[in-house]
């Protein structure tokens, strides 16, 4: 349904995405963050998905984290997302917000890496942040970066070991220390089981979870 384009990044670099404009012109931007795969076909088809659900209303961008590069073997993927660089994966997303315009109001959706990444954007946002919907991402736990971050989130997480029901529950906490609201569910499943590519994908559940990012969405872009 979209397009892959081309935009500058405050670095002087380009960096690219997949992008679904909004049928009418719109101020409304969604935001989409990659798995640790890279921007696939399955990142792709979720963009249109939301696009679609939501109305064709809403600009959907997702973003190109890896500058190119994508794969489908664990071992390769770990390799990419620790070979990222801070500073670039900062100057995408800014580059990102240039691209929507000072007017835009952007609500943010990622997976796994992209999970984590959903909420930086969300922070680094500012005013133009209206939402943002981190699945089983890594949060930010610093209070003060906390305090930065217009609007609420809605976590939806699995039953694991690295980003664990500890962790989580401290997000929560630091979320309300940082007087900001957070609503999130941990979900009897695996880290990804809202991907089909995952041996252990569980449809029932990620059908409930996509049911609720897409309520939250609709009511943060008023779609």
């Amino acid at each position: 349904m979209g397009k892959s384009i081309t935009f500058k990044t405050p670095d002087g670099k380009d960096a690219s995405g997949y992008f679904i404009k909004a049928k009418k012109n719109s101020d409304k931007w969604l935001f989409v963050y990659q798995e640790w795969w890279g921007l696939n076909d399955y990142i792709r088809r979720q963009s249109d998905q939301f696009y679609k659900d939501l109305g064709e209303n809403v600009n959907v961008l997702a973003l190109d984290m890896y500058d190119g590069k994508s794969t489908d073997t664990p071992q390769e993927a770990g390799k990419l997302m620790m070979g990222t660089k801070e500073d670039r994966l900062v100057n995408i997303v800014k580059g990102g917000m240039n691209y929507a315009g000072p007017k835009a109001k952007i609500a943010n959706v990622g997976w796994c890496f992209g999970g984590g990444w959903s909420l930086r954007s969300g922070l680094m946002g500012g005013d133009n942040t209206v939402g943002t919907v981190m699945y089983y991402g890594m949060p930010v736990q610093d209070v003060e970066q906390l305090k930065k971050l217009n609007g609420d989130v809605l976590g939806l997480f699995a039953t694991e070991e690295r980003i664990s029901k500890a962790v989580i529950e401290q997000f929560d906490a630091n979320m309300k220390k940082a007087g900001k609201d957070l609503t999130y569910k941990i979900f009897p499943g695996v880290h990804g089981f809202a991907n089909p590519s995952n041996p252990k994908y569980d449809e029932e559940n990620a059908k409930i979870a996509y049911g609720m990012a897409l309520g939250y969405l609709k009511k943060r872009l008023k779609v």
